[in-house]
């Protein structure tokens, strides 16, 4: 059975926020400052996360709002399925009717996940098997930083909302600031992604608008079906009714993919 929380005008004050089998209505406001820190979980299934909102299983009726300061500090997650997220809102086989807000500020920061299907995200709003009524803003500022994910199906993403199996009926908004980082993915079907809005699988129903700034960084993935993206409007098997619009600004920045069927792409809107 579900817990139920009722969350209305309760500021919670913590590095991160976790709910699992949860039903919430309210809103859940994670204001979190981590400077010079080292966080760090290893082994298989290991997850380590800074600044950061998770839901799985759960549902949401009102607002998720993370307000996440991130700055000189280690996220490292190793092994099988490993994770490391920084100012990030993760939302895992979950209901949300209402708005999902990341304001985040990552500066200076490593955050890497390494083992198969590991996961690296960074200033992101990540999606899974989820079902959203309302919207979804991403104001992420990452700078200075390196997002590793290393290993078989490694994803890395930085200032990114993506979405996996998932429907939306209203507005995805990303407004996303990357300078002078280094997003790495290594391994087949290895993804790296900055500044992108993704969507795989997935019903939307409304808008995307993706407002991204990616300056004097560098987007790598290596392996067989590595992908790459900046700036990027990614679909791969939806379904879309209303309006894309992409506005990215991409300067001095380096977009790279290598391997067999290896794909890279800055500033574009792909439908596969």
């Amino acid at each position: 059975m579900k817990k139920a929380l009722l969350v209305i005008g309760v500021l919670f004050i913590s590095v991160s926020m976790a709910y699992a089998g949860s039903d919430v209505k309210g809103a859940i406001i994670n204001k979190s400052d981590v400077k010079g820190a080292a966080n760090v979980a290893m082994g298989e299934g290991a997850t380590a996360d800074m600044g950061t909102v998770k839901m799985k299983d759960s549902s949401l009726k009102g607002a998720i709002i993370n307000q996440s300061s991130v700055k000189g500090a280690a996220n490292v997650a190793m092994g099988k399925g490993a994770t490391a997220q920084m100012g990030t809102v993760d939302l895992n086989k979950s209901d949300v009717k209402g708005a999902i807000i990341n304001q985040s500020d990552v500066k200076g920061a490593a955050n890497v996940a390494m083992g198969q299907d590991a996961t690296a995200q960074m200033g992101t709003v990540s999606m899974d098997k989820s079902d959203l009524k309302g919207a979804i803003i991403n104001k992420s500022s990452v700078k200075g930083a390196a997002n590793v994910a290393m290993g078989k199906g490694a994803t890395a993403q930085m200032g990114t909302v993506s979405m996996d199996k998932s429907s939306v009926k209203g507005a995805i908004i990303n407004q996303s600031d990357v300078k002078g980082a280094a997003n790495v993915a290594m391994g087949q079907d290895a993804k790296a992604q900055m500044g992108t809005v993704s969507m795989d699988k997935s019903d939307l129903k409304g808008a995307i608008i993706n407002k991204s700034s990616v300056k004097g960084a560098a987007n790598v993935a290596m392996g067989k079906g590595a992908t790459a993206r900046m700036g990027t409007v990614s679909m791969d098997k939806s379904s879309v009714k209303g309006a894309i619009i992409n506005q990215s600004d991409v300067k001095g920045a380096a977009n790279v993919a290598m391997g067999k069927g290896a794909e890279a792409n800055m500033g574009s809107v792909v439908v596969e």
